[in-house]
Parts: C-alpha cells; sequence; structure tokens
C-alpha cells in the first residue's frame, strides 16, 4: 500500500506544478490527468430532475422547465468527458397532477448503465410540469437507484423550490451518508431567493442556476473526487502482525455519537491485501471487528484525501467439536458453550461438527452433553483443532408409580456427581455419556426414606439400558 500512497502524492504533487506554471497549456500534465481519470473507480451520477408544478412558471423571461431543460442538456453533455462515469435519471411531480398532487410521486426514469445519454436527454425532453415537490422523499429513495457503493456515488439536484411534503431535506442527507452516498449533492436552484437557497446549506453544494462556471464547478469537483478521494484500508492483523485475516463482518460507528454507520464483510483483493473502502473523512470513527470476541479500534480521525489504514490486531483459529452420527447422539441439539477461561463471559454458543474460528486465546468450553463436559481449549493461530466427543447410549427408567430421585456419576474414587433429576413420569429415557452410573429412587406412595432404591449400570456407546425401579 506505501507504494500506492506514493504514486497518489506524486500525481498530486505533478498537478500542483503544472497549475502554478505560468503556461496556459501543460500537455504531460494533462496526459497524467487523463491516465489517472481512467485507473480512478467508477463515477455514478443520478440526476433528480424537478417536473412539478411550479416549473410552468417563468424566470429571466423564459419558462423555468425549458431552463432546466437545457442546463441538464449542458450538464450531461459536460459530465460525458469524464472518464469511467454513468448517468442516471429520477424525476419527482411527473404524474399526479397538483393540486392536490403526490408526495411520493417519484421515480427512477433510467437506471444507471453505459451509453444511456440519449435516452435521458429524450426522456427529459418530454417532461411536463405536473405534481408537487417531494425532495426528502426523492433523496431517500435514491439510496436503492445506485446499484452499490463501490463506486463514487453522487447526486445533482435541480429544482425551482423547496420541500413541500413536509418532509426535512437535512435528514435525507444524513441517511444518504449512512447508505456510503458519501459526498454531498449538487443542488441547482433555479430563480430560488436567498433564503429559499439556505434551506439547502445541510443538504448540500448549492449552485445558482444563472452561475458562469456552473458546469465547470460540477464538474471539476467529481474530476478532484476521483483523483484526491479519502479512502480507508482495514488490516486484519494475524499472529504475525501481517493482514490477512480477512472474511469478518466490520462495523463502522461515528464515535462522537456512538451512532451505527456502515456494515462490511472484509475480504482482500486479488493481490491479497485488504479492500478499499470510500467513506466521509469528517466523521470521527470507531470501527468494530465482529471476531469472536469482538476487537475495537480507538477513536480514528481519517486523513482527508489520503489512503488511511486502521489496524486491529485480530489473530484467529479454529475449533471444530466433533462427534460421529449415532441413534442416541441427537448431535443436532447438542451445544458447546464458550466462555472466557478467566472471567467466564459467554461469547458463543457453538453447533456440534461445525468449526468457528476465535481470537487466539484461552477459553472454557461446556459441552452440553449428558453429564457435560467442561474443559479448557487453546485457541492456536491459523490451525484449526479437532475435540472428539464420545458417542451417548439410552438409559430407560420404568417405575410402577411416580416417584422422586435422581441420577449420578459412579466414578471409581470421586463423590457421587449429580447428572439429572428423574421425572414424575413412569418411564423416561436419557442418553448419557459411557460410564458408570448409580440411580436413586424412592416411590411418592413410600412415605419412609427406608424405602430409597439404588441401583447401579453402565452405559455403553449405542447400546440402550432397562432400568426397573421395583
Amino acid at each position: 500500500m506505501k507504494q500506492t500512497f506514493f504514486f497518489a502524492l506524486k500525481i498530486i504533487l505533478f498537478f500542483n506544478v503544472c497549475f502554478l506554471n505560468a503556461q496556459n497549456t501543460c500537455k504531460p500534465c494533462e496526459e497524467k490527468k487523463k491516465k489517472a481519470l481512467q485507473n480512478a473507480p467508477l463515477t455514478r451520477v443520478l440526476i433528480i430532475f424537478d417536473a412539478s408544478n411550479s416549473m410552468v412558471g417563468k424566470w429571466n423571461g423564459k419558462e423555468k422547465i425549458s431552463i432546466a431543460k437545457t442546463l441538464a442538456y449542458q450538464l450531461i453533455d459536460s459530465l460525458a468527458k469524464i472518464p469511467k462515469l454513468q448517468l442516471a435519471l429520477r424525476v419527482y411531480g411527473s404524474t399526479v397532477k397538483y393540486p392536490p398532487g403526490d408526495c411520493k410521486d417519484s421515480k427512477l426514469l433510467i437506471p444507471f448503465k453505459p451509453n444511456n445519454i440519449k435516452e435521458i436527454k429524450q426522456t427529459i425532453e418530454q417532461l411536463k410540469p405536473t405534481g408537487i415537490t417531494p425532495i426528502e422523499y426523492s433523496l431517500i429513495q435514491s439510496v436503492s437507484d445506485f446499484p452499490d457503493n463501490t463506486s463514487l456515488n453522487n447526486i445533482i439536484l435541480i429544482t425551482d423550490g423547496i420541500e413541500e411534503c413536509k418532509g426535512d431535506p437535512c435528514k435525507a442527507r444524513q441517511y444518504l451518508e449512512s447508505q456510503s452516498i458519501i459526498f454531498k449533492p449538487f443542488i441547482i436552484g433555479i430563480g430560488l431567493n436567498s433564503q429559499q437557497a439556505q434551506t439547502f446549506n445541510c443538504v448540500g453544494q448549492y449552485l445558482d442556476a444563472d452561475s458562469k462556471t456552473l458546469y465547470r464547478n460540477i464538474t471539476d469537483v467529481i474530476t478532484q473526487q476521483k483523483l484526491n478521494k479519502t479512502t480507508v484500508q482495514v488490516n486484519l492483523l494475524d499472529i504475525a502482525g501481517r493482514p490477512l485475516e480477512t472474511n469478518v463482518n466490520i462495523t463502522f460507528y461515528d464515535a462522537k455519537k456512538n451512532t451505527y454507520l456502515y456494515n462490511f464483510i472484509h475480504s482482500l483483493n486479488e493481490l491479497n491485501n485488504p479492500d478499499t473502502l470510500i467513506i466521509p473523512s469528517h466523521i470521527t470513527y470507531k470501527v468494530i471487528a465482529h471476531t469472536i470476541p469482538p476487537i475495537e479500534s480507538n477513536t480514528i480521525q481519517l486523513n482527508e484525501g489520503h489512503h488511511n489504514l486502521i489496524p486491529l490486531n485480530t489473530p484467529q483459529g479454529s475449533v471444530i467439536f466433533q462427534r460421529e452420527k449415532g441413534n442416541f447422539n441427537f448431535n443436532e441439539k447438542i451445544r458447546v458453550v464458550i466462555r472466557d477461561a478467566q472471567n467466564k463471559k459467554i461469547y458463543n454458543v457453538q453447533n456440534l461438527n461445525s468449526p468457528e474460528k476465535y481470537i487466539v486465546n484461552y477459553y472454557e468450553a461446556n459441552i452440553l452433553t449428558l453429564p457435560r463436559i467442561d474443559q479448557t481449549i487453546e485457541i492456536i493461530p491459523a490451525k484449526t483443532q479437532s475435540i472428539s466427543i464420545l458417542s451417548s447410549g439410552e438409559l430407560i427408567v420404568q417405575s410402577l408409580e411416580p416417584g422422586d430421585g435422581s441420577i449420578f456419576l459412579n466414578e471409581n474414587n470421586k463423590p457421587l456427581k449429580w447428572i439429572a433429576n428423574l421425572s414424575k413420569e413412569t418411564q423416561q429415557s436419557f442418553y448419557l455419556l459411557p460410564g458408570k452410573y448409580k440411580i436413586v429412587w424412592r416411590a411418592k406412595s413410600m412415605r419412609s426414606s427406608i424405602y430409597t432404591i439404588q441401583k447401579d449400570i453402565e452405559i455403553k456407546p449405542h447400546q440402550s439400558q432397562l432400568i426397573k425401579l421395583y
């Protein structure tokens, strides 16, 4: 990753030198820039077009809808010059006549795909001012318009008015950011006064339609996003400090608000390096890797316009509790409780015959067979250890009437170990690990302790044993 960082730094320095050059042209600069743009991620720009009823009005002697269409055509032509860029078109207020209008009148008319510029222009040409202005709803719906969050996703809103559906475009902006639409939308205002324009300050970058540098401002910003984006690489470190652990869910939180922002399944690319993520740089983050147990970072402030590394010590190994199939095993019902070896905190409940990864450490495993098996396990880095569990046998207990009693493990030269209580049923079954057991029981009708019955039995794997308490 150091090579990538220094390569990006050289590009930025080269552009700065060219900018300071007194000459009007710099062919080497343009060639370098063109090559860098070709190697940059895909950019997707969603145009949200206002076709509400207010667009029938005039501004500077022309119909606002006509001005908006001309703006859109010129903007599209300008954006089309940027390499590796796709466009899509969402329109609101175009179907349900106002009044009353419909606050859900917002549709994606042309989705993202290559070579759709002609189709977008033709669709815009046919639009007629009709309905109401649901800006918050349109912005929230736009999240699903983007196929994924691996590209540089942008929104351009062309409008002549403010929210008319009691929505809050500021909240919509927060939602967009939480869904990885990290760059602030551009809002192109047609005939808005200063007070109306200020309502968009929390949403994105407001630009007036009569600005002479309108198209250049937008294309320059999008180009710089491609070249100088803020990126993040989460390094899940193994026992040797190498970023080779992967396939773990990682969650980004706003550290100041303690709120969830993004979820990713960590992966390694074709070069065996952790994937690069594009997220906003102005947030103070906390990152949690959902290993078992989870590993949490310190608070993180990203370096804007640079590639940021977030290392987390996550050396892992695996354990599998194996047991053969058997008539009395019922493996699908047996669980293993994994605890911290010191404080006994439960970290996981694991199934049999299914490996699970854990952070390298010592753990206590409670295998919920009868009797329960308790043992300390050590997770070894990058290895899977197998723990075998013996097959059970069946114990059938019969009595002529209800009673009270218990089953004990009767190990040689050791105190009796309680295993389970008998129920009031006259026939009951238990599935026990191999070993010697003692059954202690008294019929309910017998009021004296001297009528207590004791019976010894040895359970063997895959065999059924019957004990008659009469």
